[in-house]
């Protein structure tokens, strides 16, 4: 029998961060009925095929959607977090969206959920849904718009095998894996320098393997930002805002492009892993000193470029090879993370593609594109209000991804409306910590000065700067980023 047609206000394809940020705000500023398709069998994305040791890089208060909080508000009072705002756990996220799937979304009569579901986007406001496991087929009409919640396109080491050819006898896991190891290993080869294949170097050794015993291929190194300095708590207002205004005055007195990752390196809101070692990736990953330390105590660490071969006691890779013990378990982090999205507007016609507004916060973005859908109705403006942040890769997207998140902020102020949504957005914690700062306060109000000026300093300068990164050579952004 064929399932009788659908009809809704927005079909949303996908269930993960950014869908279900999207859909809360949806429910909270209009009265919409919304269809969300998935292809796991429970809401979360990506988070359903994470590591079991994995846990948010940024603070659980800045995650989820706007309706509800994550996590307990504490701080994590031990480990290499201590001190700053608690990191949720993979699990702990997953449990979270269950929940605003089960006690919010479903419950409100204007959601319903397919999931083990593919969507098929098609013309004309008709699309199709297939069930991969009963093989059904719905037909769905979305009455105002189809919401494309994949172009993350997040891919993880248990989904994504590696690329890489391992000759017979070598022995390699998925990160996902290493909880699952019963006997000591000689020693282990991680494979990948972005945030999963920093996990993996840290649990290894928070659970006491030697760094002797750790080889840490990392094909290139990255820029992180000091965790400390993205704190969304008034007893952290003068660290993070006055981190936000020491990036404006580099900004605003930088002589060339790097001058300017110096003088951000200089004020600490840089950090590399190796002083002598010049970064030539940036994805938006947070450390703690305290994770750096851990991480600096390996110093098997080969920069040879990406791996093309592992034989039994030698790995071949792009610029060399490295002789390894025979034995060592192969620990595969190399899947791309997010990948780079393709260039397209935010509302384009009948779909709204979630893409990044504000400087690496996906969420967030994904939260206020939904009230600007619900709120505004031209779409020039709209687009004016959602100018797309690229999704980093390269040093020089640092630079790239602030001169449209200022644009976009300048353009959000003169919306009241707007800009009282974002001091009451759960996900927007800094605009609301700014507006608290009372008005007697004068050490915080010349903070805020200092970062007001700095800011308007930085949008004058940046173009500059931007001309600058244009007119050197371009570096072409890999779809493999680690």
């Amino acid at each position: 029998m064929t399932p009788s047609p659908i009809e809704t206000d927005y079909l949303i394809v996908g269930s993960g961060a950014t869908a279900m940020a999207f859909a809360d705000t949806l429910l909270s500023e209009s009265d919409a009925r919304i269809v969300m398709v998935d292809r796991h069998h429970r809401p979360g994305g990506h988070w359903n095929d994470a590591y079991p040791f994995v846990r948010l890089h940024a603070p659980s208060v800045l995650y989820g959607v706007n309706s509800r909080e994550l996590g307990s508000g504490t701080r994590d009072s031990a480990g290499l977090n201590q001190g700053l705002c608690e990191l949720a756990a993979g699990a702990e996220v997953l449990d979270y969206y269950d929940q605003v799937m089960n006690q919010r979304f479903l419950p409100s009569g204007r959601v319903r959920f397919f999931p083990m579901c593919e969507g098929e986007i098609g013309t004309g406001g008709e699309h199709q849904v297939h069930s991969i496991l009963s093989g059904q087929n719905w037909t769905v009409t979305a009455r105002r718009k189809v919401v494309d919640a994949t172009h993350a396109r997040t891919a993880v080491p248990s989904t994504h095998p590696p690329v890489y050819a391992l000759a017979p006898g070598v022995r390699c896991v998925p990160v996902n894996d290493l909880p699952r190891i019963r006997r000591a290993e000689p020693g282990y080869v991680v494979v990948g320098a972005g945030k999963t294949g920093m996990d993996a170097c840290l649990w290894l050794l928070q659970n006491g393997v030697d760094p002797e015993r750790i080889c840490w291929i990392a094909p290139r190194d990255a820029w992180l930002l000091d965790r400390a300095n993205v704190q969304p708590h008034m007893d952290f207002f003068d660290q993070a805002i006055g981190s936000l205004a020491a990036q404006f005055e580099a900004i605003a007195t930088a002589t060339s492009v790097p001058d300017l990752f110096a003088r951000l390196e200089a004020q600490g809101q840089l950090l590399r892993l190796d002083p002598a070692v010049e970064p030539t990736m940036y994805r938006c990953a947070t450390v703690t000193q305290a994770e750096l330390r851990e991480l600096r105590r390996i110093r098997n660490v080969v920069r040879l470029g990406r791996v093309k071969a592992i034989e039994a006691a030698r790995i071949v890779l792009e610029h060399g090879s490295r002789e390894i013990e025979p034995g060592w378990l192969v620990v595969d982090c190399s899947a791309s993370g997010i990948t780079v999205p393709p260039a397209l507007p935010v509302f384009d016609g009948g779909r709204i593609n979630l893409l990044m507004v504000r400087t690496c916060q996906p969420v967030f973005s994904a939260a206020l594109i939904a009230y600007v859908e619900s709120h505004f109705a031209d779409e020039v403006e709209k687009n004016a209000l959602c100018a797309v942040v690229p999704m980093p890769v390269v040093p020089a997207d640092w630079i790239r991804m602030w001169a449209v998140s200022l644009g976009n902020r300048q353009r959000w102020g003169r919306h009241p409306g707007l800009m009282d949504w974002l001091v009451h957005s759960r996900l927007d914690s800094m605009t609301a910590l700014v507006h608290a700062v009372k008005e007697d306060d004068a050490d915080r109000q010349a903070l805020l000065q200092r970062y007001k000026a700095g800011a308007k300093l930085a949008a004058a300068q940046l173009p500059r700067l931007l001309a600058a990164v244009a007119s050197s050579a371009p570096v072409a952004a890999s779809a493999q980023l680690r």
